[in-house]
């Protein structure tokens, strides 16, 4: 059964935005943001519903998983276009994006655009903002394109107008991207965690007696003290069973 939920715009004309999401998690949490940034909302639980749902009551734009019972995005989206009620309404699958097949499945069952999972609410909702004002720009023009390409031993047919093309383009080319900073971030920290390793390595001067370590500005101090200063180790000081027989020599060599 869909659920619709409505709430309060901010200014203007409410959008309406259909989910279409099998884990209600998932389709709640997208819900919750939409909502709270003036969207109107309807939920479907698998493709079939949210064909219901979209030649019922055409939304302003889809969100659609791809991996659904009984219809899954790609035959969702395919019998979108196909409908002369909703051929108009722009679909986004929410997907992985691991394969470049991917990317030929959602041109040619026509999908206008892409959003990565796990993905970031900030990015989600520009990218919706973005095809809603596009949507609104673009009515009227008609640039129809119907090519057949090969590619991973297959033949596909592309029947997306070259609007779809470029907004597919542009939405894998900005998954891409965020991943690639996403990696940057990850590379640094990781560097830094190695530099920080690197601080105790090379030739340590330590006093053989005291056991103190002089540090590169030529003071003494305590290993424990020098190893905390650069590194985040810490110390539980105790006594070994060596030392132990030398200090208590009654109690622990009885």
């Amino acid at each position: 059964m869909a659920v619709e939920k409505n709430s309060q715009a901010t200014g203007g004309q409410k959008e309406t935005i259909l989910v279409v999401e099998d884990s209600l998690t998932q389709a709640l949490r997208l819900q919750s943001l939409l909502e709270e940034n003036g969207y109107r909302t309807v939920l479907a639980q698998n493709g079939r519903e949210g064909l219901e749902c979209a030649l019922k009551e055409p939304p302003a734009l889809i969100l659609s998983d791809i991996v659904m019972p009984e219809m899954d995005g790609y035959e969702l989206c395919r019998r979108i276009k196909e409908e002369e009620r909703t051929h108009h309404v722009p679909v986004v699958l929410i997907t992985q994006l691991s394969e470049p097949e991917d990317i030929l499945k959602g041109l040619e069952c026509g999908a206008d655009n892409f959003i990565p999972k796990p993905y970031d609410e900030k990015s989600l909702l520009s990218r919706i903002h973005y095809i809603l004002i596009n949507r609104e720009l673009r009515k009227g023009a008609h640039t129809d394109v119907g090519l057949e390409v090969y590619f991973a031993n297959r033949k596909h047919f592309i029947n997306s107008d070259k609007f779809q093309i470029l907004d597919l383009l542009f939405s894998t080319y900005e998954s891409v991207l965020q991943k690639t900073r996403e990696l940057e971030r990850v590379n640094r920290e990781l560097q830094e965690a190695l530099d920080t390793i690197k601080t105790l390595e090379g030739i340590l001067p330590i006093c053989s007696s005291c056991k103190k370590i002089r540090d590169g500005e030529g003071h003494w101090q305590s290993l424990e003290r020098y190893i905390s200063q650069r590194s985040k180790a810490k110390f539980s000081h105790g006594i070994c069973p060596e030392c132990a027989r030398k200090l208590y020599p009654d109690i622990f060599d009885t």
